[in-house]
């Protein structure tokens, strides 16, 4: 199994965390929600010396978005996301920065993420998880033992569920299908907060009582 190189770095007023993932052997890496701060997260690439090939979405709001022009021009990176989202991109209402910031208009998809894919990063093989319930294009990515879970699950908390797309049922029955069925020492990549483990929600989450 290929080892992987994650930096996470916080960003924005939501401090959402952006994630820098690589792999070793090939330097190969891309980014995961770039919520901002893009030189930053170049800079660490650079230092690092990985080479990003692309930007991937768990979900298409505002705050997971905000990196996306600049690295765009940067770069030229594709965007990719679940097609449920791909509209939010571009789009302040359904992206909610018309609501809570600026207005942000990111750059259109370059293509699409659906369940069961996989989407190679080097020697890494990323498998796209569809968990729906904070949005409903919203995924997660699931790498050796590891899971970047966007704002689907967090360490003792899950994701909200009263914006457009939401459902509190939806997103727990995620959780529990996809994430609560991986082995407790699963580290948790969440796209806010600290980094837990699928064992630790388990026992200590309060949102998940009754769902094991």
């Amino acid at each position: 199994m290929a080892a992987i190189l994650v930096k996470k770095l916080v960003v924005g007023p939501t401090e959402e965390n952006a994630y820098l993932l690589g792999c070793p052997q090939t330097r190969k890496a891309v980014f995961i929600d770039p919520g901002g701060d893009a030189a930053h997260l170049l800079r660490l690439a650079e230092k690092l010396k990985l080479v990003p090939i692309a930007i991937l979405h768990t979900h298409g709001h505002a705050d997971h978005i905000g990196g996306d022009s600049d690295l765009k021009r940067a770069m030229g990176l594709p965007i990719l996301i679940h097609p449920e989202d791909a509209e939010m991109l571009a789009d302040p209402e359904r992206n909610l920065s018309a609501y809570f910031y600026e207005p942000l208009v990111a750059p259109l998809a370059d293509g699409f993420l659906g369940d069961g894919d996989i989407y190679d990063v080097g020697s890494l093989k990323l498998e796209v998880v569809h968990t729906p319930g904070h949005t409903k294009g919203g995924i997660s990515f699931k790498v050796n033992q590891s899971v970047f879970t966007g704002d689907t699950l967090f360490a003792g908390s899950i994701g909200r569920t009263d914006f457009p797309g939401g459902s509190e049922r939806v997103l727990l029955e995620s959780i529990r299908r996809h994430l609560l069925s991986l082995p407790d020492e699963t580290t948790i990549y969440p796209g806010h907060g600290p980094v837990s483990t699928i064992g630790r929600e388990r026992q200590h989450n309060p949102f998940l009582e009754g769902l094991i």
